[in-house]
This record gives C-alpha cells, sequence and structure tokens, in this order.
C-alpha cells in the first residue's frame, strides 16, 4: 500500500510517500481500506512537534522524532477484513471514525471496532472524512463540556473553521442562542449554518461588547482568561479547544494558564479532550443522526487528491480555511 510516513519532525516534505506492506488487522480490529480522509491542526503539530513543550510529555509527540509515523486522524471507507473477536462490521461495511494512533494517510488502516461506525448512509467519502476529530470535538465541548441545553446563550470564538462550524449547528442543535465570531468574509457561512448573530473580529473586539454567555467556545485566538470572563455570566465556562499556536509553548501554555486561573474565579475554564474520550462509537453515531435529520452538515472548503496530500497540509496550516480541507484516497 502507499502511505505517506513521516521519519522525522520538519514541514509538509517531511512527509515521504512510501510502499509500505498491507496492514493486517488484529484481535478487535478493522482493515480498512481508506477512500478519503481530512487534514486539521493535529496532523501539523505532530508533523512540526510543536510546541516543543508536549514533546518529553506523556502523549503523541516524542522527545527525538514522531511516535506517529502515518498522520491522519480522521477516516472514511470501506471494511476489507476484521480481526478476531469483531462483531459490528464485515468486509464491504462502508464505515468513518477516527483511528487513535492516526494512519489516515495512508490507503489501509488498521482501526480498533469501538472507534467506527456505520458511514451515514447519505453522505459521501468526503463528506465523511470531514466529520469524525472536528465534529466530535464541538459535541464534547457542547454536551459534555458546556452542558448546552435550550435557552443558553453561546458564543463560538472561531467560528468559521473546522471545529467552529460544527460548533455553531451544534449548539443550535442543542437549543441554543448562538453568536459567531469570525472574519467578515466568512460571515454569511456562519449564518448560514445557524448563527443568530455575527461579531467580525477584523472590526469589532468580542470581549469589549456588552453582551454576557453562557458559554464561550475558545477555538481560536490569544485571549486571557481574565477576557474571556468579561462576556461570561457569572457561572458561564469558557471551553477551550485550540488557541493560536507556537513554536515552544503554545497553545498549551495559554490553555493551561486559563484553566489555573479559572481555580480562582466564580467562571470556569476547562479542556474540550476528545482525543482522550472513552467511547468515539456514541459521538459518531448522534452526529450520525444530526446529520440524517439535516441539523448538521459537513462544510468542506477544499479536496485534494491522495498524491496532493502535502499541500493540503500546507494550505490547513495557514489556518484560513473555512470549514475542512479532505483528502481523497
Amino acid at each position: 500500500m502507499k502511505a505517506y510516513v513521516l521519519s522525522s519532525y520538519g514541514s509538509p516534505e517531511a512527509l515521504r510517500l512510501t510502499e509500505l506492506p498491507k496492514p493486517t488487522p488484529g484481535p478487535g480490529e478493522v482493515l480498512v481500506r481508506v477512500h478519503a480522509t481530512s487534514v486539521q491542526p493535529w496532523d501539523w503539530h505532530l508533523m512540526r512537534g510543536e510546541p516543543f513543550f508536549s514533546r518529553p510529555m506523556p502523549g503523541h509527540l516524542g522527545l527525538f522524532g514522531p511516535k506517529i509515523t502515518i498522520l491522519g486522524a480522521d477516516v472514511a471507507g470501506r471494511v476489507e477484513a476484521v480481526g478476531p473477536g469483531v462483531t459490528e462490521f464485515g468486509p464491504g461495511d462502508e464505515v468513518f471514525g477516527m483511528p487513535p494512533q492516526g494512519g489516515g494517510f495512508a490507503e489501509y488502516v488498521c482501526v480498533p471496532e469501538r472507534h467506527l461506525a456505520p458511514k451515514p448512509a447519505a453522505a459521501s467519502y468526503e463528506e465523511a472524512a470531514a466529520v469524525p476529530l472536528a465534529a466530535s470535538t464541538a459535541l464534547l465541548a457542547i454536551r459534555e463540556v458546556g452542558r448546552v441545553e435550550p435557552g443558553r446563550r453561546v458564543l463560538v470564538n472561531g467560528a468559521s473553521g473546522g471545529v467552529g462550524t460544527y460548533a455553531v449547528q451544534l449548539a443550535k442543535a442543542y437549543g441554543a442562542h448562538v453568536t459567531a465570531v469570525c472574519s467578515g468574509r466568512n460571515a454569511e457561512l456562519v449564518r448560514s449554518l445557524g448563527a443568530d448573530e455575527v461579531i467580525d473580529y477584523t472590526k469589532e473586539d468580542f470581549t469589549r461588547g456588552g453582551e454576557r454567555y453562557d458559554v464561550l467556545l475558545y477555538i481560536a485566538g490569544n485571549r486571557s482568561f481574565r477576557e474571556c470572563r468579561r462576556v461570561l455570566t457569572g457561572k458561564g465556562v469558557c471551553v477551550l479547544i485550540g488557541g493560536a499556536a507556537g513554536r515552544w509553548l503554545q497553545p498549551m501554555g495559554r490553555m493551561f494558564g486559563i484553566m489555573a486561573a479559572s481555580a480562582f474565579a466564580s467562571q470556569k475554564a476547562a479542556l474540550a479532550d476528545v482525543v482522550r474520550y472513552p467511547d468515539d462509537r456514541r459521538n459518531l453515531l448522534e452526529l450520525t443522526g444530526l446529520m440524517a435529520d439535516g441539523r448538521v452538515r459537513p462544510v468542506i472548503d477544499r479536496v485534494y487528491p491522495f498524491e496532493d496530500l502535502r499541500a493540503a497540509v500546507r494550505y490547513q496550516e495557514e489556518g484560513h480555511a473555512p470549514g475542512k480541507v479532505v483528502v481523497t484516497v
């Protein structure tokens, strides 16, 4: 099989197209013929090994080189074979999901059964590949951390990106009044996703407005907790999902700082960590239902062929893609 292999940290050129043996599924694993994957910050953080602060810490980065050598956290494809003990899927089934150790940047990948779900029937492989990590992150932020329910007021900072486009739709699906923060050029997009109000961050500082929100989804930006508190109600929650990247410490340093500062305030900050969430299938099945109902749809900015995967990574790393960047395999 063909796969993009990362043997050392670096730019997209460090991803080498390589011929490898087709993997064999072990107990509880499903071998998926990948038809589409997507590119997201998870990939280029691991590709560059940044922030450097994370390398010696437990996780996906290695101190001297990458632990994960085939990136790609999203897959959509067809089951090729199953390992011992697999009961939910068989050869020929269409699936989508999140291989916990990557592997989507390849023609085949073995995925534990619990990290997969049946592909939404009406979705193409490209649409299905745009869903797993980004939409599951947004769902975890809305349902588990923000505890959004009808009547709550939600502010989505970074509303036009991969996670943000899902967060706007999911907050509306859970009955919230949604204010989206994005650039003016993406205002109509987020309105079409259900945003009740849009703030153009190039013209207005959302932390200086008079409105207060029950939940702030902190997807993009470099704000302090003091600034975030200005827009939160007395018992509001700042849900941390991402932020402006840096080579040495950010965004993790800023996020840890916000969580530490929230320990001394009535408003709280918490991390939406979908990577460590134990029930991927629950999220994927809920998202499938919301897609079937028409309440959630993937927003895809660009689709690249497999041979142009490095270009897809370069484009996504620029940080201006509205919605998702998808690669067909």
